[in-house]
């Protein structure tokens, strides 16, 4: 595995990281009928063209390549809710916005206001690449997407940065990380708590030379033998 023979590494490559993105579903819409599709993994299909289906996200980039469908955006994805469909439930969620389905322009907004991680799917930022390099015809207003994308990227890797310079054995539960910035800070963080942990050991363990000198010396009744002179 990348990473496990330099212990300055961090454990996983980004292509690795990418690739185990792949396992996530995204919804796509056929052009054409196809049967359903058998893997180890489960079963997809069948397909019917303009009927959305729940697909991997590798099996979506693998169709879209051979021009078998058009992928959808996540919710997330969206800059100001035009994701949402039909017109009734974009009225709702603007007055009532349900948590979790925040646009990227709320989110950043949120990420420069809080020290926290806002709440984000475990590998947005592998999920958002692979949309932009092969489905970026079907992403509304794609560049703005990904400019709100980078700048989120830049405040959460910045947060993640001035944690470190703050770390402690007590401050090791940040909620929201991604997949990638878990990644950045896995190998520190484990060298860090692995010296946190063997400081404290050294602090408590006992000090068995001053034991030894401060123990009683215990007299005997034996008598003592006189020495011959040589």
């Amino acid at each position: 595995m990348a990473g496990q023979s330099d212990s300055n590494m961090s454990l996983f490559s980004p292509g690795e990281i990418e690739f185990m993105a792949g396992d996530e579903l995204v919804e796509i819409v056929p052009n054409l009928r196809m049967d359903s599709l058998y893997f180890i993994r489960g079963d997809y299909g069948p397909f019917h063209p303009q009927l959305a289906a729940q697909v991997p996200l590798w099996l979506a980039v693998a169709l879209k390549k051979r021009g078998k469908c058009t992928i959808r955006p996540p919710q997330w994805m969206s800059i100001d809710g035009r994701l949402l469909s039909p017109i009734f439930l974009i009225v709702f969620f603007v007055i009532f916005p349900p948590p979790g389905l925040e646009n990227l322009a709320q989110v950043l907004e949120l990420e420069r206001d809080s020290h926290a991680f806002q709440p984000l799917p475990f590998h947005y930022l592998e999920i958002s690449r692979l949309l932009f390099d092969h489905a970026r015809e079907d992403i509304p207003d794609m560049y703005m997407v990904r400019s709100l994308t980078e700048d989120i990227r830049d405040v959460r890797f910045h947060k993640v940065e001035t944690n470190l310079e703050k770390f402690t054995a007590s401050t090791v539960t940040w909620k929201n990380m991604s997949a990638m910035e878990v990644n950045i800070i896995r190998a520190f963080a484990g060298r860090a708590l692995q010296a946190f942990y063997k400081h404290d050991n050294e602090q408590q363990a006992p000090d068995t030379d001053r034991m030894l000198d401060k123990q009683p010396q215990i007299p005997t009744d034996r008598p003592k033998r006189n020495l011959k002179p040589r």
